[in-house]
């Protein structure tokens, strides 16, 4: 597509869409682990604290932190050729998950899971702000969020059967190598934008240092609060979607299968419609007043506090996956208008590195702080509770969100003053028409 030149409206949709493709693959080998918590734990005798950080700090660790070096080589150069390979290494990755024999090797492999991934969102990210103007973003940065709940329900279904069916060993292998054939399509298929083109915005060429660009984001209150609020949502979200399957398999005796299409349809449709509802209403509301693209989301955290306590007190399985729906569309609110405004505060040859370092912090307190909370305070609450601790510990992760809506809240109150600023920055220039 490099020497074929489509519409403009045609060429962004198409990319678009296969970014969503490509991230939700990414979602599907980073979450198909936990619908095989049960049999993994069985086979190779794994505590939940192992679980936790097979699926929290041992993956997030080396996704957040080598994503700002690949971020910075994508500022460099050509990010549709970074993301086409990270797509092969993660899926490799994954498909060698099914031939580990203990800890130590599948710990390695989801090592390896990670450092692919690192490479996905923050390219992503910076190609889709070249294709989309600033009024439409959050909207194409909610769609491309779409990747998150469609992974972890293509995940949670072929894991959940394919794990009943033939084993959790193929389960890695059948979701891994298909996106050995996707990296091809991106390679060949994606064409890369001319930097600030939908903007008008001049590009010297020359990324600035990372250092420069944390220094830059650090002035910034309003990517601050934004930044902490989503980690505290991911806080929560991140533990939910890694330790549910363990809860309704131990809590209510459902089998995976059952668990993999149940809990994949609610967090497919239901993540799904939160991530498109909240960046469309950020964009939206956000129109008339920058401040309430924050503010709705920070409405919608609090609403859902009381949600998820409900889902916990349920006594039986179907009443507890019901009351499951409000969280997973309440929870997915924040993340297009996150990514979008963490564009908007910076310039140009900022992006990509700015995109992975609101990653780094999401990931290391979410990804990383999230599953494997959950996971040492069932092991610590296990002797009182036996079964049920991780019903406990689940809830009490989930006051997170009241955390998580007051930096939302400050967000809103800084961001139109930081991103008027942000326009006459000395990064940003006009180009001449």
């Amino acid at each position: 597509m490099d020497n074929i030149h489509l519409q403009p409206n045609s060429a962004r949709r198409y990319v678009l869409g296969i970014l969503v493709v490509v991230y939700t693959f990414n979602f599907i080998d980073r979450q198909i682990l936990s619908i095989l918590f049960e049999p993994l734990k069985r086979e190779l005798h794994l505590s939940d604290t192992a679980l936790g950080l097979l699926s929290g700090f041992g993956f997030a660790m080396f996704y957040a932190t080598l994503g700002i070096p690949i971020a910075r080589y994508a500022d460099r150069g050509n990010r549709r050729n970074v993301i086409a390979l990270a797509l092969a290494l993660w899926s490799g990755m994954t498909a060698c998950s099914g031939l580990v024999t203990n800890f130590w090797q599948l710990l390695a492999a989801r090592i390896g899971v990670g450092i692919g991934e690192a490479g996905c969102t923050p390219p992503a990210n910076s190609i889709l702000s070249d294709y989309y103007p600033p009024e439409s973003r959050s909207t194409a940065f909610g769609i491309y969020g779409l990747g998150i709940p469609m992974g972890i329900l293509f995940g949670f279904l072929a894991g959940g059967w394919v794990n009943q069916i033939f084993g959790w060993r193929w389960a890695f292998f059948l979701v891994g190598a298909p996106g050995l054939l996707l990296a091809c399509v991106v390679r060949l298929t994606v064409r890369e934008p001319i930097r600030g083109q939908i903007e008008r915005r001049g590009d010297s060429g020359v990324p600035p240092e990372v250092r420069e660009v944390i220094a830059h984001l650090w002035r910034r209150r309003a990517f601050v609060h934004l930044s902490l609020g989503a980690s505290m949502t991911a806080f929560v979200g991140y533990s939910w979607v890694v330790w549910m399957p363990s809860f309704l398999v131990r809590s209510f005796g459902m089998t995976t299968g059952e668990v993999g299409t149940a809990l994949g349809l609610i967090i497919g449709l239901g993540g799904g419609a939160g991530i498109v509802l909240g960046g469309y209403c950020a964009d939206y509301f956000g129109r008339r007043d920058r401040r309430w693209s924050m503010w709705v989301v920070s409405i919608a955290l609090l609403v859902n506090i009381p949600c998820c306590y409900a889902v916990f007190f349920a006594d039986n399985a179907r009443v507890s996956l019901a009351l499951m729906v409000p969280p997973f569309i309440l929870s997915n609110c924040w993340q297009g208008t996150c990514l979008a405004h963490t564009q908007g505060l910076v310039s140009l040859r900022m992006r990509t590195v700015a995109a992975a370092i609101f990653l780094f912090i999401v990931n290391i307190i979410g990804l990383g702080g999230g599953p494997q909370f959950v996971g040492m305070m069932s092991d610590f609450l296990r002797p009182t509770l036996g079964v049920q601790s991780l019903r406990y510990a689940l809830m009490l992760c989930s006051t997170a969100n009241l955390w998580a809506a007051v930096h939302f809240y400050f967000a809103g109150r800084v961001l139109p003053a930081e991103l008027a600023d942000q326009a006459a920055d000395t990064f940003a220039r006009r180009v001449p028409r």
